[in-house]
């Protein structure tokens, strides 16, 4: 009886947590509905934030010019970091094997391994080449940007390429690499839109239709806050980035009524996301209406299902798979012995997986861009998100904790990632150790900005204990003041630390004046340390947070600027 009761009462637990999610997570914060307990008002904010200025009383530093190096070259190749053994979903069992890169939705557990089981499966067939050598595939598992960046800077070339979408094929195409199709398509998917039930109803009864269009402007009109993530790195964040174009062009992404269209929607963007992680957690937590999605996502989702409508979009994502060009004849024969076997053996999964499943209103894109088109789709993109100015302070953590490499690597990362912020944002420098010091005013990111910028973060040293919610209260001040100057700007903070908070404010103290001011927190974290305690500041406002530690820190943020920066 005991153990029922038990159960009873965690089963009721259970249901009160999720009525809690379906209760709140359909509505926006910035309607100022549905916050915690912990949410004050902007008002509030601002009064108990002047109190903790105060009591902490900031030092002022003294800015040291650099030189900025202009280099208009490609930049890519040293920027990736080196692949190593924690990106391989499958490895290869004999010695003469072929190596694919996949995206993430087919190398993954679950629903999301169906290449993964694909290959693992291939592997113990003991498949042959004609000549009977044994051979075998290494799936590594890498994003669809990613498999662009890799392949065409020539820093890591694989055997063979399964990006989300043929577009990621076009563009490294475009780049001067030859590819040929081994499958058209390994399993079928779809880019979509998930909005809730209120939200196409209100784009049903006011605009007559649910689709990319009318979504545009019913965000454009303030009636929808959309989602979408990164179209650098993120196939369907580049696949709706096209359709978005497309509609307002019909055939020419980069015409002016294409661009005027963009920065009319954009203009009502609170940001995009970096991964689809970081998208998810903002309509979680009531930030989107409706955000982009694939329908294998989505359909595996029944929460999704049951309360949201997914609205598809824009280009199929046939999952490729495709060679490269200049490969041996014993591995472009291996591939096509492989591609045969999941033809002839992975339809069932590929069904449970959620794959091969056409949403209802699917209608293909009539207009087809080459690479060259959707690399200028990108380009495009990054020249005219910012129809708002962004505002915003890096805060770095110079404790003892951070000296020697740990400290070394936050300079590499600032100052060779710099070059992707915008020149008409406004940036501002804080560190902290004991004290917080403000180390550089926020200004125009103009070259004079960026060249105290960059000797600035150059002259940092590291020593002392470690005030990191200090540093943020400091630059939330900071945009609290340039807001005045600058209204209609969006605002950002960037968090450079390890995590070990040892002086100073609490999280639990600053918590409700950061989620009050809306400010998101991006934080990246270096030496191996605290990543709970930096992603729970990140989480309050729907940031990201980065292991600085994984080697790719400064591609990381190069991504992370040309979303938002």
């Amino acid at each position: 009886m005991k153990n029922n009761n038990a159960k009873n009462f965690i089963t009721i637990g259970i249901i009160g947590v999720i009525i809690c999610v379906l209760v709140f997570g359909g509505i926006s914060l910035t309607r100022n509905l549905g916050k915690s307990s912990k949410t004050i008002t902007k008002e509030e904010s601002l009064t108990k934030l002047s109190k903790y200025v105060k009591n902490i009383s900031p030092k002022t530093g003294n800015p040291v010019k650099g030189q900025v190096i202009y280099d208009d070259s490609d930049t890519t190749y040293q920027e990736l970091p080196d692949l190593n053994d924690s990106s391989i979903a499958v490895k290869p069992t004999t010695a003469v094997y072929v190596e694919i890169f996949a995206s993430s939705e087919k190398t993954g557990a679950g629903n999301d391994g169906y290449l993964r089981e694909m290959a693992e499966e291939f592997n113990r067939s003991g498949a042959t080449l004609e000549d009977g050598t044994p051979i075998s595939v290494m799936v590594r598992t890498v994003s669809s940007g990613q498999q662009v960046d890799y392949v065409a800077s020539g820093k890591y070339i694989p055997d063979a390429i399964s990006p989300s979408s043929k577009m990621q094929v076009r563009m490294i195409n475009a780049k001067g690499v030859d590819t040929e199709y081994v499958l058209d398509s390994l399993v079928m998917n779809y880019a979509g839109i998930v909005l809730s039930s209120k939200t196409y109803s209100t784009l049903v009864e006011n605009y007559e239709k649910a689709d990319v269009s009318t979504l545009a402007q019913a965000t454009i009109d303030g009636e929808v806050i959309m989602g979408y993530t990164n179209p650098f790195t993120s196939a369907t964040g580049l696949n709706f980035l096209v359709t978005l174009l497309d509609s307002y062009s019909n055939g020419n992404i980069s015409s002016s009524a294409a661009i005027d269209g963009f920065q009319s929607f954009q203009s009502n963007i609170p940001f995009v996301a970096m991964t689809t992680g970081q998208m998810r957690n903002a309509a979680d937590n009531g930030t989107f209406d409706a955000f982009v999605s694939e329908y294998q996502t989505f359909v595996n989702d029944s929460n999704l299902v049951k309360n949201y409508k997914f609205i598809p979009f824009g280009y199929e994502h046939e999952n490729p798979l495709a060679m490269i060009s200049s490969i041996s004849e014993q591995h472009k024969e291996a591939l096509q012995i492989f591609a045969t076997y999941c033809e002839d053996n992975g339809s069932k999964l590929a069904t449970e997986c959620g794959f091969n499943q056409k949403p209802e209103g699917y209608s293909y894109m009539k207009n087809e861009y080459d690479g060259k088109e959707l690399i200028q789709a990108q380009k495009l993109y990054k020249e005219n998100k910012d129809t708002k100015p962004v505002i915003c302070v890096f805060v770095t953590d110079v404790s003892g904790s951070m000296d020697g490499e740990p400290i070394n690597a936050l300079k590499n990362s600032l100052v060779n990632s710099m070059q992707y912020i915008n020149s008409d944002n406004y940036i501002g420098l804080v560190s902290y150790s004991d004290d917080v010091t403000i180390e550089l005013p926020i200004a125009q990111f103009d070259l004079t900005q960026q060249s105290y910028f960059k000797g600035t973060v150059e002259s940092l040293d590291a020593n002392g204990g470690t005030a990191t919610c200090d540093g943020v209260v400091v630059a939330l001040d900071m945009i609290n003041k340039q807001l005045e100057v600058t209204p209609d700007a969006k605002c950002i903070i960037f968090v450079l630390s390890d995590g070990e908070q040892n002086r100073g404010y609490s999280l639990n103290q600053i918590e409700d004046v950061v989620r009050g001011l809306q400010v998101p927190i991006y934080t990246i974290c270096y030496n191996n340390g605290d990543m709970n305690s930096m992603k729970a500041l990140s989480d309050i406002n729907e940031g990201a947070n980065i292991n600085a530690s994984t080697d790719d820190v400064i591609y990381q943020l190069k991504q992370l600027f040309n979303a938002n920066m």
